[in-house]
């Protein structure tokens, strides 16, 4: 019984990434485990560097009464960081999360998330006290440069500055808030930012279309350098990934100086998320191989991992170690894509890959 019970508590521990580090000593490049196999689709994913693993439910998944959750275990899960705080078609408020997407943790132990306010017409950045569940920011993005209708999805946290950068695809564009102030710059415009018409989506092998038409998605997945100096990005539909000195988008500057800045990193996937680790390497979803590819400091793109459970890996972010963490929810097969019924396939997953890099061990 002792034996038994010692095993399955290291098999949660290996889940939830909380073993000691010396049992990754041996661990092959390219590893994928499942972390929770969900009834619900996970939006995008954050882990702690001590294993702890939250994810927002994707907006575009059938309506659940929640929007932000806790893994617990292999197949369980909480609302996070209380009920209260979730929402459903009869008490939506302010006081309450609306419409989640992107996540990600900062150095201060805080846990934050894009809430695009497709009900409430609002969007909105909340900072979530990890350890206590406590809200410790919330920033109402104002409508002249988050009107209704943006789609804001993507962000990077410069807590050292003082700024959160944001991706929004509808109009494509870079956005900077100081978390202080509240203030907000926007750039948009510019052809990095958009869709590469030759850059298609055919996941599962067939054209995948969104609101009846071939899917066309601008700036999606964006990521910090480890100084917070540069912010890196490209679109979904694109296979270039650029870089930008993130004080052009804090600053108040010109559009053509900030365009002046932008530079071309190297090739990437069709991709929907992206995490850059500590040593200057980029991990980007690959949603048309079913898999996870990685660019080296050179420029160089290689494959890490292919998979025929990666059925849309939406966001990538590292947890522990040199741990990769992945939502993967076949995004393709909601109403939103199909334009008719769901065509999801449960369970949906949160998964990680072993990287062997650096990892990401102070955003």
């Amino acid at each position: 019984m002792k034996s038994k019970l010692a095993l399955n508590t290291l098999s949660l521990l290996l889940a939830l990434g909380l073993a000691p580090t010396s049992i990754w000593a041996a661990t092959k490049v390219g590893t994928l485990e499942t972390v929770v196999e969900l009834p619900i689709r996970p939006g995008n994913v954050a882990a702690t560097v001590d294993g702890q693993v939250f994810a927002t439910v994707h907006p575009l998944d059938k309506p659940s009464g929640m929007q932000l959750i806790k893994i617990t275990g292999p197949s369980s899960y909480v609302p996070w960081p209380s009920a209260a705080l979730q929402s459903n078609e009869s008490n939506r408020s302010d006081e309450r999360i609306d419409t989640p997407l992107g996540i990600a943790r900062d150095a201060k132990g805080r846990l934050w998330i894009v809430d695009m306010g497709l009900n409430l017409g609002k969007a909105r950045l909340w900072a979530f006290d990890i350890a206590t569940g406590k809200v410790d920011k919330k920033i109402e993005l104002p409508a002249n440069v988050a009107p209704k209708g943006s789609f804001i999805q993507d962000l990077a946290v410069d807590d050292q500055r003082g700024w959160v950068y944001l991706a929004d695809i509808a109009p494509p564009a870079l956005l900077a808030v100081n978390i202080e102030t509240g203030t907000v710059h926007r750039f948009e415009g510019h052809p990095s930012l958009q869709a590469e018409p030759q850059a298609k989506l055919h996941v599962g092998s067939k054209p995948t279309f969104f609101g009846g038409k071939p899917a066309k998605v601008g700036v999606d997945p964006i990521t910090l350098s480890k100084d917070g100096e540069t912010l890196f990005f490209g679109a979904m539909n694109g296979t270039r990934w650029y870089s930008i000195p993130s004080k052009l988008l804090r600053e108040v500057t010109s559009d053509a100086e900030r365009a002046a800045g932008i530079k071309l990193v190297g090739r990437k996937p069709l991709s929907d998320g992206a995490a850059t680790d500590d040593d200057g390497n980029h991990f980007f979803t690959n949603l048309n191989d079913n898999g996870i590819d990685w660019m080296d400091r050179r420029g160089r793109l290689k494959s890490l991992v292919r998979d025929k459970r990666l059925q849309w890996p939406d966001s990538v972010q590292f947890g522990p170690e040199a741990w990769l963490y992945i939502s993967v929810n076949q995004l393709h097969t909601t109403t939103a894509f199909t334009g008719g019924k769901d065509l999801g396939k449960p369970p949906y997953r949160i998964m990680r890959a072993w990287t062997g890099t650096s990892g990401q061990r102070n955003p």
